[in-house]
């Protein structure tokens, strides 16, 4: 495969996922600079300066040519133009990807999540064929898990002290979904 094609952007019932813009500077600080947001995330807690730094790659992050790259697409709530999350999808090698999601803290626990990581499980199975399609949770984090078995996956693994993640040692949970299961009631 020499790239994705990915049809942006992707509509569901209240959200729209969409390549990021620069006028989506206010909404990802307010959300990057939460420390509870990002404390399951890879990313620091960032201020302005350092949110709109990061900004510009995510500018960059709007296809996928080649194994390794990540997809990040800015969810944004159709009833106000407010970019309250973002998700994400890597494509790993021939026929696998990756998914990760984080959302403001203000909508969490109103399916929003559940909505946009459906949207980029479709995006990988149904559009680009992909076969399989992993999580990688830092154990603690319940309701990431939680969505993700709501959504169909199940763990696979616990890596414990399996990376050195903020500084400290945490355990790991891998979960997956293959495309069988996913086109599965």
């Amino acid at each position: 495969m020499s790239g994705l094609e990915l049809g942006l952007p992707i509509e569901t019932e209240r959200l729209v996922l969409r390549p990021h813009r620069m006028d989506d500077l206010d909404d990802l600080a307010r959300f990057h600079g939460d420390a509870e947001v990002v404390r399951y995330v890879p990313w620091p807690v960032r201020d302005r300066e350092a949110t709109e730094e990061t900004l510009r790659v995510k500018l960059t992050q709007t296809e996928l040519v080649a194994h390794g790259q990540w997809l990040v697409l800015a969810v944004e709530l159709r009833a106000t133009g407010r970019v309250i999350g973002e998700v994400l999808l890597k494509w790993a090698s021939d026929g696998q990807g990756e998914v990760g999601f984080a959302f403001a803290r203000d909508v969490q626990g109103q399916g929003y999540a559940a909505e946009a990581a459906t949207a980029m499980l479709r995006l990988g199975f149904d559009d680009l064929g992909f076969h399989r399609i992993v999580a990688v949770v830092v154990e603690g984090n319940d309701p990431s898990a939680r969505l993700l078995g709501r959504l169909g996956f199940r763990q696979e693994a616990r890596f414990v002290d399996g990376a050195f993640f903020k500084g400290e040692w945490v355990t790991q949970l891998v979960f997956a979904l293959l495309a069988d299961e996913w086109r599965t009631p």
